[in-house]
């Protein structure tokens, strides 16, 4: 007797984008973004970067990419679909006398013509995209063919992935979604952006807080996803979240002085689309 197989149920990635930005928008992101902030410089050198590129920041939130862009006499733009982030990105621009630019604009229909730019930077953002492809084909789209896509992803297996998995046991994403953390393996990028030459490296941020209780107290309060799945959960999940958290802090953290040191990795990505892999 034949069996027809039920096909897996898919996502309703318009309403599951509302729900992220809105958890993007809470607490205050930038609070944690500045500590980011040597990733986007790495990130600029990765992709040697050159003054008078043009270069867009896809999902830059807060604008570390875009700054570090900056400060290498490049003309940015930074992009994300949270408003408040962006005015971040413009006051830290001021504030170091930096020229920038900034416009809200959803990573999967960035609103400038084929071929724009020469570089096109993102950390820890566009990997957040429900529709991977379409967010990989944008950034492609608006990349010209001898330009460069760079990226830092979080991987799978370092201490945010573990996080975010961590996460998902308590709040399972929607079925159908691919993980985020698949952005910082190579065999996922080589599926995203097929054909280009990709170069991935892995490096580490290491979280430097004072003691395990301020990292949950600090991201509890500002990272949009923890506050978030605090906010959705029961006290007695509340205090079992937080012991997991804790636990996974132990898990990773470097030992041998005062405060807290937790070693994440993440893939640092260089892209180039007229380079065949």
């Amino acid at each position: 007797m034949s069996q027809v197989s039920t096909p897996s149920p898919q996502p309703d990635l318009l309403a599951l984008k509302q729900k992220q930005q809105a958890n993007w928008a809470s607490g205050d992101y930038a609070v944690i973004g500045t500590t980011l902030q040597i990733v986007g410089e790495m990130l600029c050198e990765a992709i040697d970067l050159r003054g008078g590129e043009q270069v867009l920041d896809v999902a830059g939130g807060n604008g570390n990419a875009s700054l570090a862009a900056a400060r290498r006499y490049a003309s940015v733009t930074c992009t994300d679909y949270v408003p408040a982030l962006l005015e971040r990105a413009r006051m830290r621009a001021q504030a170091d006398s930096l020229l920038l630019d900034t416009r809200v604009a959803d990573a999967e229909a960035l609103p400038f013509p084929d071929g724009s730019f020469d570089a096109v930077l993102s950390t820890f953002g566009v990997m957040f995209t429900p529709d991977q492809e379409k967010a990989a084909a944008e950034m492609l789209r608006v990349c010209r063919p001898q330009g460069r896509i760079g990226l830092a992803n979080w991987t799978p297996g370092g201490f945010v992935g573990q996080l975010f998995k961590l996460l998902g046991g308590f709040l399972p994403p929607p079925a159908g979604l691919r993980s985020p953390a698949l952005w910082g393996t190579e065999e996922r990028l080589r599926e995203l952006f097929p054909g280009a030459g990709i170069t991935a490296t892995p490096r580490v941020f290491n979280f430097r807080y004072r003691s395990p209780t301020h990292w949950v107290e600090v991201f509890r309060t500002y990272y949009g996803p923890v506050h978030k799945a605090f906010l959705a959960l029961e006290p007695d999940r509340q205090a079992e979240l937080e012991k997991g958290i804790t636990g996974l802090i132990g898990q990773f953290q470097r030992g041998g002085g005062p405060g807290v040191v937790i070693p994440s990795e993440y893939l640092e990505v260089v892209v180039r689309p007229g380079a065949r892999a």
